[in-house]
């Protein structure tokens, strides 16, 4: 299975200017531009991937590509990064559109809330209004997932999957206890030791650091991730990190309860980031809701390394919505 996903299954890189600014989406499956296509020819749902921090789109390819295959090749399946995460390379063309959600600047757009709407932007821009959508979250992707819920009511989202869902009392997970001193205080000491030491380098010095990384953490990708030792990229992560630290801290049960029938919510056993005790309590507070645990013990990003067994389950949970489709 994986050398029929390595081999067979297209993706399509694109940097399209999103709120002004510059954003990667990679498109699994043969549809690139699902505006000008007939509406014949057009696919009736897309599966749309909002990945964790850091958003590094390229990071959830192979997931992608599994998904794309479980699901039968149906439908497109496209990951977008985070606004300030990506930078396109130097001759790489940047798409624009006329439509005017992408000719607005939006205020604070490397922040939470700018995030958010740099989403709807895209999703209203670039994704006909009656395709259906399945929205699939990643951590901090999950939190992004329920404001695209709440914010905009009339995209035909059917369904939604929160993997291991950093939505509720970050900075007070073990994992948030650590990171909200560094994110929210000293990332400041960090900004330009890190700019002056990464900034000179070379790009072949780069690619051979990051294959070097890649390989430690037994990750592999057809795409640049150049934007690991960018510190522009790196400086709007932590930002963006310092951000979910103080404001992801009560959980919104109002948008949850609102949309309890599209949700299914996955949770780990040890992850660190949204520990088993938050499973515990959404299954308490929410006991008709679709709130699964992942009896093994793997880490907060499971997604990243057993993309096939993910992307299997994802499209079991999906069958019955496909099947009306």
């Amino acid at each position: 299975m994986d050398s029929e996903i390595k081999e067979e299954i297209p993706v399509h890189e694109e940097f399209i200017l999103c709120c002004g600014i510059e954003t990667q989406v990679l498109k699994c499956g043969p549809w690139t531009d699902l505006t000008s296509d007939q509406i014949a020819n057009r696919p009736k749902l897309l599966i749309f991937i909002i990945p964790g921090n850091p958003g590094f789109s390229a990071f959830y390819v192979p997931f992608a590509k599994a998904l794309y295959s479980s699901t039968k090749r149906r439908f497109p399946v496209w990951v977008i990064s985070h606004a300030g995460h990506a930078l396109a390379p130097k001759d790489k063309k940047i798409l624009t559109t006329s439509d005017d959600p992408n000719a607005q600047e939006i205020k604070d757009i490397y922040g939470l809330r700018g995030q958010v709407e740099h989403k709807l932007a895209f999703l209203r821009t670039h994704v006909p209004k009656e395709m259906k959508l399945v929205v699939i979250g990643h951590s901090i992707g999950c939190y992004f997932s329920l404001q695209v819920l709440k914010h905009a009511p009339e995209l035909p989202v059917i369904r939604s999957f929160l993997l291991f869902p950093t939505i509720e009392r970050m900075s007070e997970s073990p994992r948030g206890k650590l990171a909200t001193p560094l994110l929210c205080w000293f990332r400041y000491a960090f900004y330009v030791p890190g700019y002056l030491l990464l900034k000179p380098w070379p790009e072949k010095i780069k690619s051979l650091v990051i294959r070097m990384l890649l390989r430690r953490m037994n990750l592999q990708s057809e795409f640049s991730f150049l934007n690991m030792l960018e510190p522009f990229c790196l400086i709007n992560a932590a930002y963006l990190g310092s951000q979910e630290m103080m404001e992801v801290v009560k959980r919104d049960n109002e948008t949850i309860k609102e949309h309890l029938s599209k949700l299914t919510f996955y949770y780990g056993t040890i992850d660190g980031w949204c520990p088993k005790q938050y499973y515990e309590d959404m299954k308490k507070d929410f006991p008709e809701g679709d709130i699964r645990l992942c009896e093994k013990k793997i880490p907060h990003d499971f997604i990243l390394y057993f993309y096939q067994e993910m992307a299997d389950m994802v499209a079991d949970w999906l069958k019955d919505d496909l099947s009306k489709i």
